[in-house]
């Protein structure tokens, strides 16, 4: 938690800090494009590392390596140095980073807690994700105002030395290999398995869609507390906030479900309350209620999210997790680079919130057929 309310430090200072050097929402989905760019070319050679090599030890690697991009952001900001193509750059490194942690990081999961209890320990590091999704805008807003934003970046760096100290004291655990030694028989093995899987194929389809038409509106943000409330970072850090207040209590509930969701039920349930929220968003013109929607937009893509993992890692034999999960991420973030160029392009030609209320309204016809087919695949396939 100490470590991400130091990332979202950073996002929320480098949203403002893009927003300030450029007055374009452009610039704003174009850092976001860089930082998820590797996502779309390296996630499944991630997902096959993490398959092959000790997770925890790869979580150190990259860990250590995310350090790099804060410290450098840091010190040209407090330089006043800073120009929009540096921010570009370290996203763009960051991506890279992310691209090996971020498959690691979900299938270590199992390993840690085994399949039973998996669902409530990816609930539990989306509660300490979204926690700091809270307290991070906060005090984002809070150091702006009081020191600067050079200071957000070198809090952020700081950050990350507790994280190490934690990886250092997991035990090692048992590393199941891939049967295939050539990389291309090992991606089609995961391939392979999801398209042999309805559900799951359908339910990366719609986190597909969601990537690359809904979830990117995070980062227009900043937009919508300038031109729609005429607000300062003072409200973006409300609206960030509000939505982590969503995403935390959506976590916390999953986390401390004793007994199992029936989740043919709930994953269409909260995809549907998600986008009936972002609708909301789009169309508000009163900053509580957009406040509110967002809490309502959190809760809905963190339950779908987690769901959906916890779902897709029940179903997957160990050897193959890396692999398998490196597609939820791809599709997840992988897909964000060209859902965030879409986006940005869209708000610089057609307005922030027409083109939102668009794509929201559009999305509302997708959901509903995702409801459907879902469900009908689970009563076939699912026990």
């Amino acid at each position: 938690m100490v470590s991400l309310s130091g990332t979202w430090m950073h996002s929320t200072a480098q949203a403002w800090l893009v927003y300030s050097l450029t007055q374009s929402p452009f610039y704003l989905g174009l850092i976001a494009f860089l930082s998820s760019f590797p996502l779309m070319f390296l996630t499944f050679y991630g997902g096959l590392i993490a398959d092959r090599y000790n997770k925890r030890d790869i979580l150190l690697i990259t860990q250590g390596l995310s350090i790099i991009p804060a410290l450098f952001l840091a010190i040209l900001t407090y330089t006043e140095l800073i120009k929009v193509w540096h921010i570009g750059l370290m996203a763009l490194f960051l991506g890279l980073i992310n691209a090996f942690d971020i498959p690691a990081r979900q299938s270590f999961f199992a390993e840690l807690v085994g399949k039973e209890q998996v669902t409530n320990a990816i609930a539990l590091n989306s509660m300490a994700f979204n926690s700091a999704r809270v307290i991070g805008p906060l005090l984002a807003g809070f150091v702006i105002v009081k020191l600067g934003m050079a200071e957000c970046f070198f809090l952020n760096a700081l950050s990350f030395i507790p994280v190490l100290f934690v990886l250092l004291f997991i035990r090692r655990h048992h590393i199941p290999q891939t049967r295939t030694t050539k990389n291309i028989d090992a991606f089609k093995e995961g391939f392979y398995f999801v398209r042999h899987n309805r559900p799951i194929m359908f339910i990366l389809l719609m986190i597909a869609t969601f990537s690359l038409f809904a979830i990117p509106f995070i980062n227009l943000l900043p937009v919508i507390s300038k031109e729609v409330f005429k607000m300062q970072v003072g409200g973006l850090s409300i609206l960030m906030a509000s939505l982590g207040v969503g995403s935390f209590l959506g976590a916390f509930i999953l986390a401390f479900v004793k007994t199992p969701l029936e989740k043919r039920l709930f994953i269409p349930l909260s995809s549907v309350v998600f986008i009936i929220a972002l609708v909301i968003v789009t169309i508000s013109s009163n900053f509580y209620l957009t406040s509110l929607a967002l809490v309502f937009c959190g809760w809905g893509i963190v339950t779908f999210l987690a769901l959906c993992n916890g779902f897709i890692q029940e179903r997957v034999d160990d050897e193959r997790r890396g692999r398998v999960i490196s597609l939820y991420v791809f599709v997840f973030l992988g897909l964000s680079p060209v859902g965030n160029l879409i986006l940005g392009l869209s708000a610089d030609m057609f307005g922030t919130m027409d083109a939102l209320r668009m794509f929201s309204l559009s999305l509302c016809i997708v959901v509903a057929l995702f409801v459907i087919t879902f469900r009908r695949s689970c009563e076939d396939t699912c026990s």
